[in-house]
């Protein structure tokens, strides 16, 4: 299933969430993307209704199997982007800005052999 690029964006701020801080409230989240608590909140429900997120009781945030499948896939291309284009001489900020724009639209089979041209050289 395709999913909204807002959701991508979601799913992906949760995942580096997790690894940074352990664990991940919607809090976090409003504050790491610069969105409203109600925002985060709408799109959460949307995320847990769609299975790709748990919150337990106090408001953990987990990542549920196609949820961390979809934000391993985002981070891996974020990252990816984001050192290719730094190593190219753009800016490191604009760099994650554009990463972050081309990660939702590539196509798999573009960033594939993106991955493997690049590796080589």
């Amino acid at each position: 299933m395709k999913i909204q690029e807002s959701a991508e964006n979601y799913l992906e701020t949760i995942l580096v969430l997790k690894k940074k801080n352990g664990v991940v409230r919607s809090i976090d989240i409003a504050n790491d993307l610069g969105v409203s608590k109600p925002s985060v909140s709408v799109a959460m429900k949307n995320l847990r209704n769609g299975e790709y997120i748990e919150m337990d009781k106090e408001g953990y945030i987990t990542l549920l199997d196609k949820g961390r499948e979809i934000a391993e896939k985002i981070y891996e291309r974020h990252t990816f982007l984001t050192d290719w284009l730094t190593s190219i001489g753009v800016d490191p900020t604009v760099a994650a800005e554009d990463a972050c724009r081309i990660e939702h639209v590539i196509s798999a089979e573009t960033f594939a052999a993106m991955k493997k041209t690049l590796k080589t050289k």
